[in-house]
């Protein structure tokens, strides 16, 4: 890990607590990490948290506690520590951990990120007609079913949620756009937030600035290398390390992405996680093939990239299936 992968890291770690509600302050534009000075603890420092202290209005030793909760664990660190006033201290890992993620979400398929982190929770929500309030409290009901809480059926006294509706010109969103697109416009936007569909038709261009496109366009190229791959006879196997800190951490976070969304009552937690997923993926697919090039034999490194592009594609997938969006294997 270099030191401009683990300022990304950081940074991803502040937005997620930002995301989270743990930390209410501006996200940085950067993070500067620095290497320790002789007799200091780990192999690079940062004074993130006392940068953040003030804007969050807390101590900034407590703000750096809330990002080590983060950050521990996340591929390429080995340990994460806080000293002095609030600066956090790493030790990295000669393994960069991706091992054990791939094999996790391997095991767990699109399922990988559901857990008991609201097992003896019980929810149940009020009958809703409005279109926008249909859409979000069933995706929150089933957010809240993949994090093991017990969802009641509807009824009158069951929970309301504060849903912003759609302008009475957009009612016929499913009818103009079909049921994926329609679903993305009206769940990207956080709830409490007006839905943009002025211009939602974008949602049906297949181009980079539609952000649906290139959340499915990502599985379907994770899907694309798999046959590819079979045909010059390999398959994927994370053998050895694989230099992808940003996808890595992404991939790490995202049971605390889900059971935030869940907890939060926020379908557009999620889909904003899969946008950065998809944006992580191209950029280490760019860097690093999985697939040979040329006159290039496949190696335990293409193979190891391969597994970790179809870890990435099964995260784009399960995340979808969770907001009703299909995931098309081609696109």
């Amino acid at each position: 890990m270099t030191p401009a992968d683990l300022s990304r890291t950081v940074l991803h770690a502040v937005r997620r607590a930002v995301d989270e509600d743990a930390l209410r302050a501006p996200v940085p534009a950067r993070v500067r990490v620095e290497r320790t000075r002789p007799g200091g603890r780990g192999d690079y420092a940062t004074a993130v948290a006392l940068q953040l202290a003030g804007p969050a209005a807390l101590p900034a030793r407590e703000v750096a506690e809330i990002l080590r909760e983060r950050l521990q664990g996340a591929p390429g660190i080995d340990g994460v520590e806080v000293t002095g006033p609030g600066f956090l201290n790493f030790t990295l890992d000669g393994d960069d951990g991706l091992a054990a993620l791939v094999g996790a979400i391997e095991a767990s398929g699109t399922e990988y990120g559901h857990g008991n982190a609201l097992v003896g929770v019980r929810a149940s929500f009020a009958p809703v007609d409005e279109l926008r309030a249909r859409v979000v409290t069933g995706t929150v009901e089933q957010l809240l079913r993949s994090q093991g809480a017990e969802v009641g059926a509807r009824a009158a006294d069951g929970e309301a949620l504060h849903v912003v509706p759609v302008p009475a010109t957009d009612r016929d969103l499913f009818a103009r756009l079909g049921s994926d697109a329609a679903r993305w416009a009206l769940l990207r936007a956080a709830p409490h937030d007006h839905a943009r569909c002025t211009g939602s038709d974008e949602l049906l261009v297949q181009q980079e600035s539609n952000p649906l496109f290139r959340v499915r366009y990502a599985y379907a190229r994770t899907r694309a290398l798999s046959r590819n791959a079979q045909q010059l006879g390999f398959r994927g196997a994370y053998e050895e390390s694989v230099d992808a800190p940003v996808l890595g951490a992404l991939l790490a976070d995202h049971p605390g992405v889900l059971a935030a969304a869940a907890r939060h009552r926020e379908p557009d937690r999620l889909a904003r996680q899969l946008e950065a997923v998809a944006q992580a993926f191209f950029d280490f697919h760019d860097g690093a093939a999985p697939l040979p090039v040329g006159d290039e034999k496949p190696s335990a490194a293409h193979r190891s990239r391969l597994a970790l592009a179809e870890a990435a594609g099964t995260v784009l997938a399960g995340g979808l299936s969770l907001l009703g969006i299909s995931a098309p294997e081609v696109l």
